[in-house]
């Protein structure tokens, strides 16, 4: 159920992203009518949230989780099937909230990150879009922070006799990391859309410069979330890759130990960097400093992972001639990967950020690694793992086919264009 809601929301997802990209192919208004210019922002905000709440979250977390999480540690379920239950259908209902504050009177075009004093501005923009964008976020969050725990609980707790937290396989360890990190974070990005809630309807005064608000200090709130919630949506992607390398390679991952500690030093330097979203914003320049050595540091444990990738791959040569599509799709993994990583250690410098700060080049960064990291190891999920999702051997295409190798190439041509 997880990875069916997934597919649905992610093709809503992208068909507003289809009527981005038919917007900007050139000047002037090509699909958007020019009377109802605000509808372009409000694609993007809900092609954002959609996107990352609803596809990549559900999909990557909920749904692989759930279906690998008892099978890698030979638990019979999850330790709350009822509140596991419970989370899914609360995804339904906050995506529905979502897509109601599209169809409200003004529409709520804030970008996707919600900045006051936009999104508590009476002016240009309906509160009540607003109000029903916080209440599906606030919502999914719930859904959110019941899925890792049920997964905190069942990696902790409902392993086999035999399975110490050394021995694990990489997938439950993303999840537990993942779990964690959301658990840290949510409540925070919750206490910040609480308060842009009572800017709008309640008359306080958090983030409005007039009467000693500051608007900085939302950015900081929910950067302190935005940063650790790429990683939350990257870690499972490099767990299922994982599972993926070892299983067509037919070997461990290549520092195995290693790889759960670049995992975790991931996690736990990434939520001490937000603020590299915010070198334009005016903070001083130690602290602009201390953003820019951390940043860069991050990079040493994902390099750390991808030349354990390779390692693995060029480990056993006589599997290499197996050019299955799993195989190509961890490749590309890897690849997207590498020059996504690479743009962002560029943008991790404070003096280069000044001059790349809300251009394309960061939208093309992150958009490399999640668009092209996530999904492509979503899609190499459910096809390693195919005749074991669905139970039938028909339904999707298999590990080795032709069709699944058509699928990679067009999404390979398809991606990089």
């Amino acid at each position: 159920y997880y990875l069916l809601s997934a597919f649905i929301f992610g093709i809503s997802g992208t068909i507003i992203s289809v009527l981005i990209r038919i917007e900007l192919y050139s000047s002037g208004n090509r699909i958007i009518s020019p009377e109802n210019q605000n509808f372009y922002n409000i694609s993007i905000t809900l092609h954002g949230f959609l996107m990352i709440f609803f596809l990549v979250m559900p999909g990557l977390f909920g749904g692989f989780g759930n279906y690998f999480v008892p099978i890698f540690q030979g638990s019979p379920e999850v330790v709350y099937p009822r509140v596991n239950n419970f989370s899914i259908l609360i995804l339904f209902v906050s995506y529905l909230f979502i897509i109601l504050s599209l169809i409200s009177e003004f529409g709520g075009g804030t970008g996707w990150t919600l900045y006051p004093p936009l999104s508590t501005s009476f002016m240009s923009l309906s509160p009540s879009s607003t109000g029903n964008l916080i209440f599906g976020l606030l919502i999914s969050g719930i859904s959110s922070c019941l899925t890792s725990l049920n997964f905190w609980t069942t990696i902790l707790n409902l392993r086999s006799y035999y399975l110490t937290l050394k021995t694990m396989p990489l997938f439950p360890w993303a999840l537990l990391i993942t779990g964690g990190m959301l658990l840290l974070t949510l409540p925070i990005l919750s206490g910040a859309f609480l308060m842009v809630l009572a800017d709008l309807h309640s008359n306080t005064l958090f983030f409005d410069p007039i009467f000693g608000g500051d608007p900085i200090f939302y950015q900081h709130l929910f950067w302190f979330f935005g940063h650790p919630e790429v990683y939350i949506l990257i870690i499972p992607a490099f767990g299922i890759i994982s599972i993926i390398i070892s299983g067509i390679l037919q070997k461990i991952i290549f520092g195995n130990q290693s790889m759960i500690f670049a995992m975790s030093c991931i996690s736990l330097l990434g939520t001490v960097v937000w603020g590299h979203h915010m070198y334009t914003v005016g903070l001083e320049t130690d602290t602009r400093a201390y953003f820019t050595g951390v940043t860069i540091l991050i990079s040493l444990p994902t390099g750390t992972k991808i030349f354990n990738w390779l390692s693995t791959y060029l480990g056993n040569p006589p599997l290499l001639h197996l050019k299955t599509s799993s195989a190509f799709f961890g490749l590309l993994f890897l690849l997207m990967f590498t020059i996504g990583g690479s743009t962002g250690i560029i943008l991790g410098n404070a003096a280069v950020d000044l001059g790349l700060h809300d251009t394309y080049y960061v939208v093309a960064h992150f958009h490399f690694v999640l668009s092209l990291g996530a999904v492509i190891a979503i899609f190499s999920g459910i096809i390693f793992n195919g005749e074991k999702i669905v139970g039938s051997k028909n339904l999707l295409p298999s590990l080795s086919s032709t069709l699944s190798l058509y699928h990679l190439v067009s999404t390979f041509i398809g991606i990089l264009l």
